[in-house]
């Protein structure tokens, strides 16, 4: 009984923690699909080269978006046309670093950490994004071919032929620039985004639950006792639970005033942001298996590789990156009544798919 109480207070938790950030990355999906032409995020995110991917990264970087807010954009700009490769590098890139969680690294860890923590998660995202494009390459369609006014003669231009070119283009460029509505935005946010990834997100919520149930209290000292494995043992639990870019950075800072080195610490501050199980389903959802482990194996191999390489600068320069800042986060109106709508929505679309089988 005393399992169960703890795995629905996960629950409702993990939903307070991460339903404003989903509300507000849809939301903001919404309005980015309104306001960028789907004909530029095909043009700068489309192609499945090298250029897509850097792109990608630093256009995710930057935006202050945490690991469940980037599920709906990514959702959006894999909808809008961008390559396997853009999407996966964007949805690695955007929760690790973000305006916020910069400044947040800087005053807790100081300046060397900070960097490293920006340029480990651009190295990581554009490996990821290359990798899934040589790996997990997108199936070419064939572009539809422009239609001219019926009865043009192609072989004998004529005004008729001008007129008619010109006046497909106008009605392209009209489509283009279509002014803003809040309505079709919220309803790409919340009917066309939010039914795709619904699914994922009720069984993700459960599983994160489960495991955040199943994780011992003195994680500290299990990473203390077992040193020489910490980095795999913080990686092992980073991976599948959710903790956002900023809140991850007290957890990190404890870990190491528990004894727990930089690097470890590090591998928990990268990895954690970077994926979670909710993540985990989408991503193999919109992109795919081969995706997946393309994107769990890049962010856990990259993030042991970083580890190492900054306990490795911190040992031959001396430098202590430690510095204490105070956190609070307790659960307040906006948090539970955006867990209240979140919930509202995913059993709604989940009922509505249940029915819609039944009817079948």
């Amino acid at each position: 009984m005393e399992i169960i109480i703890d795995f629905f207070h996960s629950l409702i938790e993990l939903s307070n923690a991460m339903a404003p950030y989903i509300l507000f990355g849809l939301i903001f999906a919404g309005i980015l699909h309104e306001l960028v032409p789907q004909s530029l995020v095909t043009k700068h995110l489309g192609k499945g080269d090298i250029t897509s991917v850097v792109k990608s990264t630093f256009f995710g970087i930057p935006l202050p978006v945490c690991s469940c807010g980037v599920i709906p954009l990514a959702a959006s700009i894999k909808k809008s046309g961008a390559s396997k490769g853009s999407t996966l590098s964007f949805l690695i890139s955007t929760p690790i670093t973000g305006v916020d969680s910069i400044f947040a690294t800087y005053g807790m860890f100081g300046w060397i950490f900070t960097l490293y923590r920006v340029l480990s998660s651009m190295v990581i995202a554009m490996i990821a994004g290359i990798l899934t494009n040589i790996f997990d390459k997108e199936e070419q369609k064939a572009e539809p071919k422009f239609s001219l006014a019926k009865g043009v003669n192609l072989t004998k231009p004529s005004s008729t032929t001008f007129a008619s070119f010109s006046q497909n283009k106008k009605i392209e460029e009209k489509i283009e620039v279509k002014k803003f509505s809040l309505k079709r935005a919220l309803r790409y946010s919340f009917v066309t985004l939010l039914a795709d990834i619904a699914k994922p997100l009720f069984w993700g919520l459960m599983l994160g639950a489960v495991i955040s149930v199943a994780i011992p209290e003195n994680l500290s000292s299990i990473l203390v006792d077992h040193a020489w494995i910490s980095y795999i043992i913080a990686v092992a639990i980073a991976a599948p639970m959710y903790v956002c870019a900023t809140a991850s950075l007290p957890i990190a800072a404890a870990l190491m005033l528990s004894g727990v080195s930089a690097g470890a610490a590090f591998v928990f501050l990268s990895a954690g942001p970077a994926t979670n199980i909710v993540t985990m389903g989408v991503v193999k959802k919109t992109l795919g298996s081969r995706s997946l482990y393309i994107y769990l194996g890049s962010i856990v191999i990259g993030s042991l590789i970083f580890g190492l390489g900054l306990d490795y600068i911190f040992d031959i320069s001396n430098i202590n990156p430690l510095s204490i800042i105070n956190t609070q986060e307790n659960s307040n109106f906006i948090t539970i009544s955006s867990s209240v709508i979140l919930w509202a929505f995913i059993l709604y679309f989940m009922a509505k798919k249940i029915k819609f089988f039944k009817l079948k």
